[in-house]
């Protein structure tokens, strides 16, 4: 007897919430919340990217 193998959950990836720009302090911080954000926004892209490779009957569709 075989047990039905259930597929592990696979949500679409969620893009990073963009900063106001009241949000940086503009003392050039190493760490500025507008680098942060450029950086999770690459990682969101190649995720999304990655997603729709797994998922093509979704690709380009709008969250």
């Amino acid at each position: 007897m075989s047990d039905p193998v259930t597929p592990l959950p696979d949500p679409r990836p969620l893009p990073p919430i963009e900063p106001a720009l009241e949000d940086c302090c503009g003392s050039g911080c190493p760490n500025c919340i507008f680098d942060v954000y450029q950086m999770l926004l690459a990682n969101y892209k190649e995720a999304l990217a990655a997603w729709e490779a797994r998922h093509p009957e979704a690709a380009g569709e709008q969250p």
